[in-house]
């Protein structure tokens, strides 16, 4: 594997260099002095972005985009080996690197590395860490999944000392980092156009684990099925959070109050046989972020940050863009975005809804990727069923072609066959006809999936 000399800045061309996660590890080497140039199908704010930093962006793949004195390409799972750029780099022997591979070795310029990985929650406790770490000004850098607002963006480029990343098994990505810190939130099936099963999947956060040094710590999430199996035998610091006093961090006494923030009592117990108590009140939704949260004070306390600091942090955490995410409101009723696209996160998602004032909760939903929505159909209809209506749109393919015959309207019978009132649209115009046409004042309306759906509330509320 290429080996980048951070003491010697070259010549990195990014393929996806509009991606979230790509165009942060873009920005962090144009911090370290290096020449960066890049193409994406597409311009947006983040390649605008880059380009006023002095990166070279292309808009299109295209060979002519590969010039000399290229050193190193690094690109991302997304890139097709007959993308045309691709196979101009690789025929004139120009070295290559993953995005993960790339983020690894940047890792390694860090005093603490923190890796947050699991199936869902990585954006949301990413963040939680990243906020704790700012309120003690301790200078992280951090690249996250989303749009941190403390942060303007995706990404803080700080000192040395910390660095805060997302982990994401897809691909086993996160098998190239270097973490010293880690965060296991869960482990389901997801992303079986890669993995086999649950228990492939599984052996990739096993895998994971093990990267840790004997020095390094292991966050888990003590409620994740027989999670012993993927500690056993580590030589490194094992942390466990959970539902109960079988865990080192837990929650008691919880509640919410009326926007459905929660509320709970931290335990920790330390080695000593003694026990810390704290109260932690949150300004996100949902029985998932308080253990989102949990996982997060337990990581300040490793990184040795005051845990009145770290609880005053999490207090002041109003989300990232995308997680239950309020886009605004009209004529009464209230439009909120939010990301989920695994049943799980949706039912976690409209569990927390309940808790937030409404009449009527109208799910506007749009799967993302074929291979996902045939695997999980049956889960999908019982975790929509929660929601008062449910209006489907198509499909969003992502990186996907619909070669096994999947649609929503697969799902819209099984949803009909539930007894619930669903509809399928084609066309985004028509899903936000019926709304307009349907709702009352006090309505709740929630977008959600990993596409482009929120651009639903965003023309209801007359944004765009």
């Amino acid at each position: 594997m290429y080996q980048v000399d951070f003491d010697k800045p070259i010549h990195v061309h990014f393929m996806g260099i509009g991606g979230i996660s790509m165009s942060g590890l873009a920005e962090i080497l144009l911090s370290e002095g290096f020449t960066v140039s890049g193409s994406d199908m597409k311009e947006s704010g983040l390649t605008k972005h880059l380009e006023e930093k002095g990166a070279k962006v292309f808009i299109g793949q295209k060979k002519e985009n590969i010039s000399d004195g290229i050193d190193l390409m690094v690109y991302t799972a997304a890139i097709s080996p007959d993308n045309e750029e691709y196979k101009e780099v690789l025929g004139r022997g120009i070295p290559t690197l993953t995005r993960a591979e790339l983020l690894g070795q940047i890792m390694r310029n860090y005093k603490l590395p923190i890796a947050v990985s699991g199936t869902h929650g990585k954006t949301t406790t990413t963040s939680m860490v990243s906020e704790i770490l700012l309120k003690a000004d301790d200078d992280p850098t951090i690249t996250v999944g989303g749009i941190l607002k403390d942060i303007g963006g995706n990404l803080r480029i700080g000192s040395n000392e910390f660095f805060v990343a997302e982990a994401c098994e897809y691909t086993n990505s996160f098998l190239s980092f270097f973490p010293k810190v880690e965060i296991i939130l869960n482990i389901e099936e997801d992303h079986l156009d890669f993995f086999k099963d649950i228990n492939d999947i599984r052996s990739s956060f096993r895998k994971f684990a093990s990267l840790l040094p004997e020095d390094g710590t292991l966050i888990i999430n003590s409620q994740i099925e027989d999670y012993r199996e993927i500690t056993k035998d580590l030589s490194c610091k094992v942390i466990t959070y959970g539902r109960d006093d079988s865990a080192d961090y837990y929650a008691t006494d919880i509640s919410y109050d009326d926007m459905g923030h929660g509320r709970y009592t931290l335990h920790k117990k330390n080695p000593d046989g003694s026990e810390e108590t704290a109260e932690v009140a949150l300004s996100v939704v949902g029985e998932h972020n308080i253990f989102n949260s949990l996982a997060a004070l337990a990581a300040g306390d490793v990184a040795g940050v005051d845990r009145a600091t770290a609880i005053e942090a999490l207090k002041g955490f109003h989300g990232t863009d995308r997680r239950f995410e309020k886009k605004g409101e009209i004529h009464g009723v209230t439009v909120i975005d939010d990301y989920a696209h695994h049943p799980t996160e949706i039912r976690a998602t409209l569990k927390a809804a309940k808790n937030y004032p409404h009449k009527k909760l109208w799910v506007v939903f749009q799967p993302h990727t074929y291979t996902r929505t045939k695997a999980f159909l049956d889960d999908f209809a019982d975790a929509l069923s929660a929601a008062d209506v449910v209006l489907l749109t198509d499909i969003y393919a992502a990186r996907e072609k619909n070669t096994i015959g999947i649609s929503s309207k697969d799902l819209l019978k099984k949803l009909k066959d539930k007894g619930q009132e669903a509809y399928h649209y084609s066309y985004f115009d028509d899903v936000e006809n019926h709304i307009l046409l349907n709702v009352s004042e006090g309505d709740l309306v929630m977008t959600i999936g990993a596409g482009d759906v929120y651009k639903i509330g965003e023309h209801i509320l007359g944004e765009n």
